[in-house]
């Protein structure tokens, strides 16, 4: 038996992310499909009723992504997956965030709000939970799985007023994000960062569905050689200078992350320090409404702290967040942060 054993799913983008981390690292571990078969021994060790689960030879049973790769970068520092220009590390974070905590509600608009795509998710998670193998009686099941997937859609955000907001929002994504990597192998240069493995994993998950993974193969070409890539992925070079990425970097942020992420995030964050029910942000494109995510203030502001503290230091930074209009997001020259205000 592996040191490491990851409990998770293909149809997880977050288990595709620590998965494709550990391989990175070049770190043994046994990959177990969470299903019937395995269910007993998942909930030996759960916390809760969500995969990935990493157990560690020496750390507690995790259930937490982010957490995760923290502690492997942490135990295994090489091939480094965090930039050492401190920069680049928060852009890094904030990515990775983006991708954790709002692509995902545009993959789960994708997958569950779309017929054609909802009923082939069905199925696939149905045959996951059967031990690779589709059932005799497979129609109503899937269905059923389908339909209790599609109720959960206003829960995270991706009711059917908030779906022309991300449709857009992850094309948009995905057509800055082509044109950066036309000419970088990496978000941010030679190696994958904390970002890398994050936003790969939501649209390694568009590509399994059929409505995104046809726009994505005609639009986003080298996206989707990126997402192969990222399945596996190994260090080609060292990490950029910020300088050299800015160009095709800057719009990333300065068009979509901080005019939908960013936005969201502060006024989820705010909701969940006052203890609103409900969140409602103001993007360019109009109204966002939606249940206040708890998970994902605590997520921001795990992402606040260490920007903050790197914009008291880089002028770098600042420039880079200031001139795509980010910094309002942020703690900023020791003023607080509106999730500690």
């Amino acid at each position: 038996m592996s040191a490491y054993r990851l409990f998770g799913a293909e149809t997880s983008p977050y288990s595709l992310k620590v998965r494709a981390f550990l391989r990175y690292k070049g770190i043994e571990f046994e990959w177990i499909t969470r299903s019937r078969e395995t269910e007993t021994d998942f909930r030996a060790l759960a916390r809760h009723a969500t995969v990935p689960l990493l157990v560690s030879p020496d750390r507690p049973v995790s259930q937490e992504s982010t957490r995760m790769l923290f502690a492997l970068e942490s135990s295994h520092p090489e091939p480094s997956a965090m930039p050492e220009d401190p920069a680049l590390a928060a852009l890094s974070l904030i990515l990775e965030d983006y991708g954790d905590e709002w692509l995902n509600k545009c993959m789960f608009q994708q997958r569950w709000g779309n017929k054609p795509d909802r009923d082939q998710a069905g199925l696939r998670a149905l045959v996951q939970l059967s031990g690779g193998k589709r059932p005799r009686a497979w129609k109503k099941p899937s269905v059923q799985i389908a339909e209790r997937m599609a109720d959960r859609l206003p829960l995270v955000g991706a009711s059917s007023e908030n779906g022309p907001v991300l449709d857009a929002s992850w094309r948009r994504f995905a057509e800055l994000l082509n044109t950066h990597l036309k000419d970088h192998l990496f978000i941010f240069g030679g190696r994958p960062a904390f970002a890398d493995f994050s936003l790969a994993a939501q649209l390694q998950q568009m590509l399994l569905d059929p409505t995104p993974a046809e726009w994505l193969k005609d639009r986003a070409p080298f996206v989707v050689a990126w997402c192969e890539n990222m399945d596996d992925p190994k260090a080609g070079g060292p990490f950029a200078d910020l300088s050299a990425l800015q160009p095709t970097l800057s719009p990333l942020f300065a068009d979509e992350v901080g005019k939908t992420y960013l936005v969201w995030a502060k006024a989820n964050a705010d909701a969940a320090r006052k203890g609103s029910d409900k969140v409602s942000a103001e993007l360019e494109s109009g109204q966002f409404e939606q249940s206040t995510q708890k998970h994902a203030a605590e997520a921001f502001n795990a992402v606040d702290r260490p920007v903050s503290r790197t914009l008291k230091e880089s002028g770098a930074l600042e420039t880079f967040l200031g001139d795509a209009n980010c910094l309002k997001a942020f703690r900023h020259k020791g003023q607080p942060a509106a999730s500690d205000a």
